[in-house]
């Protein structure tokens, strides 16, 4: 796949840099997310650790330095996105010593969610309408969604209610018509269709990977569709890493067959992305994807 990126592709749809509103509103998202993130790398440290203060407000200070920076001085720049300004968050994360700081809050959400991962699937199984299933997959992939710890709203979601789980998640889904809503077409095809295969990007621990992609992937290869799931290389945010999703189909294929016996026989793929930041870049993928 990394041989058919053209050298015209852009990985970002906003440029900071020619959008002012977006600008003003990002930056300020990102001045207060620090904050939380500076709190977090903190949280992340053993309680011995009697530098973890001190390093967190050197990654608060530098990160905040850098963007008032690219506040002030954006106009040598061609273009600035949400993504390196989030890879920014990371890299200076690193710098400073704090490689994985959602570490322990992702390893807690995992265990949680695939303590529940039996119950989920056999409430797919039990609706009979091939329509309904593929629909409230889909839900559960939207609801997953939600538990990213990168978005402000959500973080304030998720930080004030340690309880809210799959079905609040779901409950928060508006009702159709979405504002971009190709759902029936999108099933139109998967009932009709077969597929020979389908590469996933996954993206958060917890609830999205466990109780929303996974049984997604699952019913994908009951269609006898090969499902390659690629996660980050890296550590970002609540980000499932390579290793850790790894890790959770393990734990996974003991409580349904459908996927030990994909596993067994190559039919689901746990690969790495190649990405170091919670956004896609294409270029980034491994050489011979």
């Amino acid at each position: 796949m990394s041989s058919i990126i053209t050298s015209n592709y852009v990985p970002d749809s906003i440029n900071l840099v020619e959008d002012v509103e977006a600008a003003e509103y990002w930056f300020q998202c990102f001045q207060d997310l620090s904050q939380k993130f500076s709190q977090q790398a903190v949280a992340s440290s053993r309680d011995d650790d009697t530098s973890a203060v001190s390093r967190s407000q050197n990654f608060l200070r530098e990160f905040k330095q850098r963007l008032d920076e690219f506040k002030q001085n954006k106009s040598p720049l061609s273009s600035l996105s949400i993504r390196e300004l989030l890879e920014l968050n990371e890299t200076l994360l690193r710098l400073h010593g704090f490689n994985d700081p959602w570490m322990k809050q992702k390893e807690l959400e995992n265990n949680s969610a695939v303590e529940s991962f039996r119950s989920r699937i056999d409430d797919i199984d039990m609706i009979e309408d091939n329509k309904l299933r593929w629909t409230e997959l889909v839900r559960g992939v939207l609801a997953g969604n939600i538990f990213d710890w990168g978005a402000q709203i959500v973080a304030e979601i998720l930080q004030n209610d340690a309880k809210f789980g799959l079905t609040d998640a779901l409950n928060k889904i508006q009702k159709r018509p979405w504002l971009f809503d190709d759902l029936d077409m999108w099933l139109n095809r998967i009932l009709n269709s077969s597929h020979k295969c389908a590469l996933i990007f996954v993206d958060n621990s917890g609830v999205d990977i466990v109780l929303g992609i996974l049984p997604f992937a699952r019913e994908l290869l009951k269609r006898n569709t090969k499902v390659i799931l690629a996660a980050n290389s890296e550590p970002s945010l609540n980000d499932v890493t390579f290793t850790e999703l790894k890790g959770i189909v393990e734990e996974c294929k003991l409580k349904c067959d459908i996927l030990r016996n994909a596993l067994e026989n190559s039919k689901l793929l746990v690969v790495s992305n190649g990405q170091k930041g919670p956004c896609l870049d294409m270029r980034n993928l491994p050489k011979g994807w």
